[in-house]
């Protein structure tokens, strides 16, 4: 923002602004301005990435569960590498653990042989084992037979938008937090934001990303002069987590088969070798971060399906997580939307819809199309 350039009412002039400063946020800004771009993130919080970016599993996903051609296969299989390459060169936290996924019935082979195609259209190989080898690799845990994935791991999530931030600092960027968009509208001069928060002002810019996670679609809706038709209904999922006190035999993911609206009720792990279950799927009208701790009995009748072992009394609760759902209850999933100007018609305007899981393995994969996009 260049604050030397002012027009009449407090009106100040950005080149590009990226609203929202989760991880997604922070990589398109950090491309951005590494590309010679002036850019400045607005966060509608006290501080960047406290939203979904905090409020998941901290998994880099390997491409396993999207449709071939999906943009969430896409993002999540190019933006994998590039996650594992960018943590390796900036000494961010993570690990290749790999993960198992099992199938606890007879009738959940069919399942897993679906899932290993599907991967297998993704370009990610899947390693099909029987009960006998995963039961060897998994002492303790009941499963009929399993899918071995060794591209998935773990990363510092804080540390990654740590480093995504210092970049975007060392480029020129500018992040103001308390900011958040009231209004917007798109007119001769650009898009024009309305600013409430600690600093209520008026920007003009050039270009602009709607990065804003679950607030993305409300953005849009108040957006004059982006097609009412362009703008998709969103739906809200929440989901728990709970912490596993103590010692525990795992040291890499389990995961059941998917259940609709999710991944089901898996085993993470963090860089500390600590254990966490979730998350489950509830679907809820308003943000609502609340853990009940008698959600512990249905955590508990789920994994111990596949390890008859848990102490359910080792059961705490955690914390929990909101995905941005562009598809309701009893439909099939829903892939990104990363709208630019050949999708709503709105010159240097990139609208980022429905960003949940893969999102944060695809954040620098995401990055580059929005960059595209802008070009």
């Amino acid at each position: 923002m260049t604050r030397e350039e002012t027009v009449p009412g407090d009106v100040l002039l950005a080149q590009t602004v990226v609203i929202g400063a989760g991880v997604v946020g922070l990589a398109v800004a950090r491309t951005l301005a590494q590309r010679g771009q002036e850019v400045l993130v607005l966060e509608a919080g006290p501080r960047f990435g406290e939203g979904t970016s905090s409020r998941n599993s901290e998994v880099i996903h390997a491409g396993i569960y999207y449709p071939a051609g999906s943009l969430k296969a896409r993002m999540c299989v190019e933006g994998r590498q590039r996650l594992y390459d960018y943590c390796e060169r900036r000494k961010v936290g993570y690990r290749r653990c790999g993960k198992w996924i099992i199938g606890s019935g007879e009738s959940q082979r069919v399942v897993l042989e679906g899932i290993r195609k599907k991967a297998a259209g993704n370009g990610v190989h899947l390693e099909f084992r029987n009960q006998k080898a995963v039961e060897a690799q998994l002492p303790g845990v009941h499963a009929v037979a399993g899918l071995w994935s060794a591209e998935t791991g773990i990363v510092d999530s804080h540390g990654l938008m740590l480093s995504l931030l210092g970049e975007l600092h060392d480029a020129g960027g500018q992040f103001v937090c308390e900011a958040p968009v009231v209004a917007a509208s798109t007119g001769r001069e650009g898009h024009r934001l309305s600013i409430g928060g600690r600093a209520p002002c008026t920007l003009i810019a050039r270009r602009v990303v709607n990065c804003a996670g679950l607030g993305a679609v409300r953005i849009a809706q108040v957006w004059e002069g982006l097609p009412e038709r362009r703008t998709p209904q969103q739906w809200l999922a929440k989901g728990v987590y709970f912490s596993y006190s103590g010692r525990h035999p795992f040291s890499t993911l389990v995961y059941p088969v998917p259940e609709p609206g999710g991944l089901g009720i898996h085993l993470t792990l963090d860089l500390a070798g600590q254990a966490r279950f979730g998350p489950d799927v509830e679907w809820i009208e308003s943000e609502n971060y609340h853990v009940d701790p008698v959600r512990s009995v249905a955590f508990a009748e789920a994994v111990g399906q596949w390890w008859p072992g848990l102490d359910a009394g080792r059961l705490q609760p955690a914390y929990a997580g909101i995905r941005p759902k562009l598809c309701g209850p009893g439909e099939g999933p829903a892939d990104f939307r990363i709208d630019g100007q050949e999708e709503h018609g709105v010159e240097g305007l990139v609208n980022l819809f429905g960003i949940e899981s893969p999102g944060l393995t695809s954040c620098l994969a995401i990055a580059e199309l929005v960059a595209a996009k802008l070009d």
